[in-house]
């Protein structure tokens, strides 16, 4: 197999995609997109791009592509994803997956008819912590976990207002599904991934809604979410994000695991975006902590992790199916939020 010809659609979060293919050994970003030209001009210049769009059919009809990422706001996901798939082309698609369940399963279904990768980038899987967190799990040092909460608040940390995160019919919602989506994966994926049968929730918008009102602009979402899941092996997540909150740090992660052999936690530090590692355990009654200092092993970035899921033929870590879980529960807690009522799928 020779290197692989990448493109990316959507050079706003798309221009961290478009670095990552760059630097990979096997790759050649060979074309981007974007309706701002001035973005354009500015990421070929970076990156040394051969072609520029504005239009991605147009796009498809003209390259010979591998693989291509959508990084879009989240209405688009769906409808670009498909388009793409049905091009022949593998798919790296931004968190989250959809709007839906119900356009998650279509995304599925193209990838399947068309026998192409379908990824998502769940990219706080993708950092040295996790990688550890991971490991230990997989060797059984936790045992079986039957309980977590998994966090991300901000104090301050509100989209623009008048932008599309803020808009309902452009991001399918607030902080849930533009924050809560990663802490949510990171502790499915660390949890192996259990089925979804039992989701309630909660989603209040008591500090972002009254600013964007003063601004005068528009902003129809959340600004915190909360949700209790249960799925079908027993074990119970706690699920919380918000963009505003009053809180000590300025941004909040932590990601807690609690197993019958131990514990884990995955945070960040000092309210910025490095991670640590740490792995609580009982051994003959003491009580003992691990923390992680460094990996010997290579973390891989999603964007080349989704270059080797190719070159391999071997499906993603990241699948549409786990996204389609992700989704399930997302949708969930805002259905419950909206009725009062926990939402079940048995």
């Amino acid at each position: 197999m020779g290197r692989m010809k990448m493109a990316v659609i959507g050079l706003g979060m798309g221009r961290g995609h478009a670095r990552g293919y760059h630097s990979h050994p096997q790759a050649d970003l060979v074309a981007i997109c974007d309706p701002d030209e001035s973005r354009l001009r500015d990421v070929q210049a970076e990156l040394d791009v051969p072609r520029i769009y504005t239009d991605a059919e147009a796009m498809f009809a003209a390259e010979d592509l591998d693989g291509v990422s959508i990084a879009v706001p989240n209405k688009f996901h769906a409808p670009l994803t498909i388009a793409a798939l049905r091009h022949g082309l593998h798919v790296l698609c931004e968190k989250p997956m959809a709007m839906t369940v119900k356009e998650a399963e279509a995304m599925n279904a193209a990838a399947t008819r068309a026998g192409r990768n379908l990824m998502i980038n769940f990219s706080f899987r993708f950092t040295d912590a996790s990688y550890a967190l991971k490991k230990q799990v997989d060797a059984g040092v936790v045992g079986d976990i039957y309980f977590g909460r998994s966090v991300w608040h901000r104090r301050r940390g509100m989209p623009r207002f008048g932008g599309w995160f803020g808009i309902k019919e452009m991001s399918g919602g607030g902080p849930l599904i533009d924050l809560g989506v990663h802490r949510l994966d990171l502790a499915l994926w660390l949890m192996g991934y259990p089925d979804p049968i039992a989701v309630s929730g909660s989603t209040y918008n008591r500090i972002a809604g009254p600013l964007a009102k003063e601004e005068r602009k528009a902003f129809d979402v959340e600004d915190l979410a909360c949700g209790l899941v249960k799925f079908a092996n027993g074990a119970t997540l706690i699920l919380e994000a918000s963009w505003a909150l009053n809180q000590q740090e300025r941004e909040h992660m932590t990601t807690n695991l609690y197993g019958d052999r131990g514990g884990l936690v995955h945070r960040n530090v000092g309210g910025g975006y490095d991670f640590t590692a740490e792995i609580f355990t009982d051994e003959g009654g003491d009580q003992f902590t691990k923390k992680l200092d460094w990996r010997t092993g290579t973390t891989p970035s999603s964007y080349h992790e989704f270059v080797d899921s190719i070159i391999d033929r071997r499906p993603p870590m990241a699948t549409g199916e786990q996204g389609w879980k992700v989704m399930k529960i997302l949708q969930g807690i805002y259905k419950s939020a909206a009725t009062g009522r926990e939402v079940r799928y048995r």
